[in-house]
């Protein structure tokens, strides 16, 4: 029976580190050890948790305008200028263009009772699914501002507006073709120099009182020698209704002109 002795059995570890010695023929190899168990066991990797994603927002529904024709009949004494004038800022050419096919080929002889398309307004909208606003979105986000697609023209209007010009023949001209443009009205600097020169020499405060119209009441006034009624039945929008006004018959005699012979560039006499 072994004696009795102080010897304790050395209490094992669970996890175990060192070396020890392998035989390998007399060598010693060292070899590490790792042994894990329990507490120390490796953690399982953790789930990898990713945000929700954001809702897609919808798409805001544009709307879409519902155009519906303007019409006008015309009754006994109308002229096309007079109709648009009171009826269309395009000028009386713009109205023949789109009602030529009632009209006929001569504008300056309308029927009576006869329609004509005068423009167009909006009766209301109707919405499109699916279409983004993008550009609202933008400015939005940005803080950016958004401009109207009308800026640049009324950009060109006051341009216009603030253009002088000299108090003279030639100023008087440049001014009504410039007038003409905006209305649509045909004509050139020569052709209007041209008639001027035959019909007034110049003087703006011109009157016939020796001619038939005169004979009638009716006596040719200013610049282009026009009479009342003609100068009424074409004025143009934005001038005098003063027939003296030396721009404001420039472009009714124009408008009449171009009524009747397609320009005044086409007048070489008594019209």
């Amino acid at each position: 029976m072994p004696a009795r002795g102080k010897h304790r059995r050395h209490r094992t570890s669970t996890l175990t580190r060192g070396a020890v010695a392998a035989g390998t023929g007399g060598a010693a190899l060292a070899l590490p050890l790792v042994g894990a168990t329990g507490a120390h066991a490796t953690q399982p990797a953790r789930a990898v948790q990713t945000a929700p994603a954001a809702p897609t927002a919808q798409a805001p529904q544009a709307t879409v305008p519902q155009v519906s024709l303007v019409t006008y009949k015309v009754v006994q004494g109308d002229t096309l200028s007079r109709i648009a004038e009171a009826r269309t800022p395009n000028g009386w050419r713009t109205l023949y263009k789109a009602n030529r096919a009632v009209i006929g080929d001569d504008p300056a002889l309308i029927r009576p009772g006869i329609e004509l398309t005068v423009g167009t307004k909006t009766a209301g909208t109707a919405k499109t699914a699916g279409t983004a606003d993008t550009s609202s979105t933008a400015a939005k986000r940005t803080g950016a501002t958004t401009t109207s697609a009308t800026a640049p023209a009324a950009t060109a209007a006051t341009a216009a507006t603030a253009k002088t010009y000299a108090d003279n023949l030639d100023g008087w001209i440049r001014q009504a073709l410039d007038v003409m443009a905006r209305q649509g009205i045909p004509g050139t600097y020569d052709g209007i120099h041209r008639n001027i020169i035959r019909e007034s020499s110049g003087n703006p405060q011109a009157l016939n009182d020796w001619d038939s119209n005169a004979a009638a009441g009716t006596p040719s006034k200013g610049l282009l020698q026009v009479i009342d009624p003609t100068f009424a039945a074409y004025h143009v929008p934005g001038t005098s209704s003063d027939p003296f006004d030396p721009v404001a018959n420039i472009a009714a005699a124009c408008n009449y002109a171009a009524a009747r012979y397609g320009s005044i560039d086409n007048v070489f006499g008594a019209y």
